[in-house]
């Protein structure tokens, strides 16, 4: 058990400036057709990301939207962690990863914190796919998230080592990520 406070059936709704005080991102959760639709613009990338995520917190799909009415990047998981495109195309370098890393936003990392039955003083590897919301290009990572205290997490890049450690809100939804992002009332 997480131990997160459920979120309202009517929606929540989160923004996050960046560190420099520049940019601000705001973010829509909602809950429909049985799954949450999480909403997001971000102002510094210029871009519209869209998250489908079921009741258990899986990723269902990611639609990236940068300057077209369709979206740039769609991309879906079959439920058994086997990922593709919208036009249906097979992408097996993406296998086996769980959940989305959007460097661009905060908001993906509430979905594996709130999906991982983690203690204080646990950890676990979690295979994700990496987007670059500039060239759309996506690979395979792992991120470590590491529960250091009830609402205080550290998630650990694999392969270089980078860490941010940060606190997330009775939700399970980031606070401020230190250099990176600041909430905002």
């Amino acid at each position: 058990m997480t131990g997160f406070a459920p979120f309202s059936a009517d929606g929540h709704d989160v923004h996050w400036r960046t560190w420099d005080g520049a940019h601000v991102e705001h973010l829509t959760l909602r809950w429909e057709n049985e799954a949450w639709t999480a909403i997001g613009r971000v102002g510094r990338e210029r871009v519209e990301y869209v998250l489908r995520i079921g009741p258990t917190w899986r990723v269902r799909q990611l639609l990236l939207f940068r300057d077209l009415d369709e979206p740039d990047l769609w991309l879906a998981t079959d439920g058994r962690n086997r990922w593709g495109e919208m036009n249906g195309a097979h992408r097996p370098e993406l296998d086996g990863c769980v959940d989305i890393d959007l460097p661009c936003s905060p908001f993906p990392t509430t979905v594996p914190i709130r999906r991982l039955p983690l203690a204080s003083g646990e950890a676990a590897d979690v295979p994700v796919v990496t987007v670059d919301v500039e060239t759309l290009a996506v690979e395979p990572a792992t991120r470590r998230y590491e529960r250091l205290d009830v609402r205080r997490w550290r998630i650990t890049d694999a392969h270089t080592g980078d860490a941010v450690e940060f606190d997330v809100d009775e939700h399970g939804v980031a606070l401020d990520q230190p250099g990176r992002f600041r909430r905002e009332a």
